[in-house]
């Protein structure tokens, strides 16, 4: 008698319990559901874990991934337009330098403004050798600055020491300059020498590395006037991030014809320091102005003849390869 009498009692505070709080056994319902105990094992929700892990890494990955779009073929036909759906263009070296003469004269810029060139260069060679970077120093046609380097020359001889004080020599002097520059007592932009001194400036070989006297340099000779001419107004350029030279060129107010003729003698000068039938050297060339964007240089009239010769002759044997490619798929 007490099980029925005990279900009836309870049914009848059921009743009530549901007309005093409305609502009550939804509310409570899934906090009564949510505390029993799980189910699956650890050994699965470890593995599901795991699982999802892998996915959101996997999924990191896909977005850190670059998406490469290939650039149309078509040219824009509006001045605004999104710079990655086209390839880059390319000017000719004439029509490059009337631009950036029309950009300083629309943004209202200095006119004297420095002319820059950025040069990406291929340094590869055979059998996984390369090209070491290089510094060097060439005598432009045309001068655009009037800052002078500071030469140092050693010489013995009294005559040849007055010779080069008269031509603009910073410092003069024998094997009693070494211990200076050794200390860094004495630092100069570059350093020329007579023959006669080179076998006692054996200890400085190390210290000036490249800037060491040599006739390969134009460094080292009798004549110490043209020497220092050379190095006093030269240019000074080196290769940067193993391929890349950055300098400037001329000034913005110079004519075009100058502006162009310092370009082409300085693009010969980065030519001579690989051999021609290695291929071409110069991959890209960027010219800009102070306060211009850089524009890319068409390469056909600026590369020496041999460089020239040795890019036609490797697009024509990439051509010959793609021919025979396609010739053998056709066959098969």
């Amino acid at each position: 008698m007490a099980a029925p009498a005990g279900r009836c009692l309870w049914r009848a505070l059921a009743a009530v319990r549901v007309r005093v709080l409305p609502g009550l056994p939804q509310r409570l319902g899934p906090a009564l559901v949510s505390a029993e105990p799980p189910a699956r094992a650890f050994a699965a929700a470890a593995k599901t874990t795991k699982k999802s892990s892998r996915k959101t890494k996997q999924e990191e990955s896909k977005k850190k991934a670059v998406v490469k779009r290939r650039p149309l073929l078509s040219k824009p036909v509006d001045d605004v337009y999104l710079t990655w759906f086209y390839e880059r263009p390319s000017y000719e070296v004439e029509e490059a330098v009337a631009m950036l003469k029309k950009f300083q004269e629309l943004d209202f810029t200095y006119p004297k403004q420095y002319v820059y060139i950025n040069v990406t260069l291929d340094m590869a060679l055979q059998k996984k050798k390369k090209v070491e970077p290089f510094s060097s120093t060439v005598l432009l046609p045309y001068r655009f600055t009037d800052e002078t380097n500071r030469v140092l020359v050693f010489t013995e001889n009294e005559q040849e020491a007055e010779i080069a004080r008269e031509n603009g020599a910073a410092v003069v002097g024998g094997v009693e300059l070494i211990k200076w520059i050794l200390e860094d007592e004495i630092q100069v932009d570059s350093y020329v020498a007579v023959p006669a001194i080179m076998p006692k400036l054996i200890p400085l070989r190390n210290k000036l590395k490249r800037k060491y006297p040599s006739t390969k340099r134009n460094s080292l000779g009798h004549d110490i006037p043209k020497m220092l001419q050379f190095f006093r107004e030269g240019l000074e350029y080196m290769v940067q991030d193993e391929r890349l030279i950055k300098t400037r060129i001329a000034r913005l107010d110079m004519s075009s014809e100058q502006i162009i003729a310092n370009l082409k003698t300085l693009i010969q000068d980065i030519c001579t320091f690989k051999p021609a039938s290695y291929g071409p050297f110069v991959r890209k060339l960027v010219i800009r102005s102070s306060t211009s964007e850089g524009l890319l240089l068409k390469l056909d009239g600026l590369l020496p003849k041999e460089e020239k010769a040795a890019a036609e002759e490797e697009k024509n044997h990439a051509e010959d390869g793609e021919a025979t490619h396609s010739q053998e798929s056709a066959s098969t």
